[in-house]
């Protein structure tokens, strides 16, 4: 009898064992995204963000009884530092990866993260990003393709400016970004006069600038990132350039008005909506909950981009019932309505981009504030 009783306790705690495992285990979910840098502001928003938004899944019981463990590792926004992050993380046991924020960091991982089936979805916009053919990357943005087409309509058909430069840094997105906007613009006719490049945090764009200068441009589209557009905008403005500034999107950022000061004003910003245009109650409650969190709005779109690519893996999970990644991407390709996004709706093509496009160009005003002055 106290054979069968023993026996019987076995089982019992056997059972009771695997239930408390089976609870513990978590869905672990990995940032990718410069902490510290340059671009230190856009890569807290991105981990604020997502740890937000496993908190507040998690508070509701989490992903299919999972409660979501986050781990962030600082990229620093290069290519070396990505690299190292894509083996930590993955070593980690994560599912899914939320970032990078910039194309060349984002690129770097890729590989790695495809190997180990591991989802990444970040707000990198340089198009080779869904020319590898990897399953594992969603891209939560949209391509510089789309962004070049607006910005060389907007530019040459709306503005009618007759002497465009193009300004990049290096990078694979800002290079990206640029070559797509000189082509559109001489599809549709009009006369980009030169196309230059800078190093990026080089501080000292004068040279350039003063070249620039003696060809007598009337728009200057820069296609690089925030921290040097402000610099550039200052001083074209302190060199008399009589030029109107145009950011590519990494330009929208609070940073970059700090970083111009007054010369700021009169700068025109491509991006699509803004953290405070979002027309959405999804947009409204989330940011509402974000600044209850940290004290303070998103630095951008961006941080909101990534969240909404969170997201929607997760939908994908809870529709598939399932945390196989294949199962899940499959699932987001194929999906007929798009999920209601903080950003808009979301859904993906079979290459990972996100479908559909929605682009605005602002002008700073002297609070740092923008109007809207043209949109698609």
């Amino acid at each position: 009898m106290k054979k069968v009783f023993s026996t019987i306790m076995m089982v019992c705690i056997a059972v009771v064992m695997t239930a408390v495992l089976a609870s513990a285990e978590t869905l672990k979910v990995g940032v990718q995204a410069p902490i510290t840098g340059s671009y230190a502001n856009e890569g807290q928003g991105i981990d604020r963000g997502t740890r937000l938004l496993a908190n507040q899944i998690n508070a509701a019981g989490g992903v299919m009884g999972r409660q979501i463990e986050v781990f962030t590792c600082d990229d620093q926004a290069t290519t070396m530092a990505s690299a190292i992050c894509a083996r930590e993380l993955v070593n980690r046991g994560v599912s899914m990866i939320i970032g990078s924020y910039t194309s060349n960091a984002a690129e770097a991982a890729q590989r790695t993260y495809y190997e180990a089936g591991v989802l990444q979805t970040s707000d990198g916009t340089a198009d080779s990003l869904t020319e590898h053919g990897y399953w594992t990357f969603l891209r939560n943005s949209f391509p510089n393709s789309a962004e070049a087409e607006y910005a060389a309509d907007y530019m040459v058909n709306y503005k009618g400016y007759e002497r465009i430069v193009v300004i990049s840094d290096f990078s694979s997105y800002a290079v990206d970004l640029a070559q797509a906007t000189v082509a559109e613009i001489e599809k549709l006719g009009g006369n980009v006069i030169s196309y230059e490049r800078i190093r990026a945090d080089s501080q000292n764009f004068t040279p350039v600038l003063t070249n620039i200068r003696a060809r007598n441009p009337d728009a200057i589209f820069f296609a690089g990132y925030y921290t040097d557009g402000g610099q550039l905008r200052a001083q074209q403005v302190a060199l008399g350039i009589n030029a109107d500034f145009i950011g590519g999107d990494a330009n929208d950022n609070p940073d970059f008005v700090q970083i111009a000061g007054s010369a700021a004003e009169g700068a025109y910003i491509i991006n699509v909506p803004t953290v405070d245009m979002l027309p959405y109650d999804l947009a409204t409650e989330f940011i509402n909950d974000y600044v209850a969190a940290y004290g303070e709005r998103p630095p951008s779109v961006w941080s909101l981009m990534n969240i909404d690519g969170m997201r929607a893996i997760i939908h994908g999970m809870e529709q598939t019932q399932s945390f196989d990644n294949r199962a899940v991407v499959e699932y987001l390709w194929s999906m007929e309505e798009p999920l209601e996004g903080i950003t808009g709706p979301v859904r993906f093509a079979r290459d990972g981009n996100r479908v559909g496009s929605s682009y605005m160009t602002f002008r700073v005003k002297a609070d740092g504030s923008y109007d809207v002055v043209h949109s698609q």
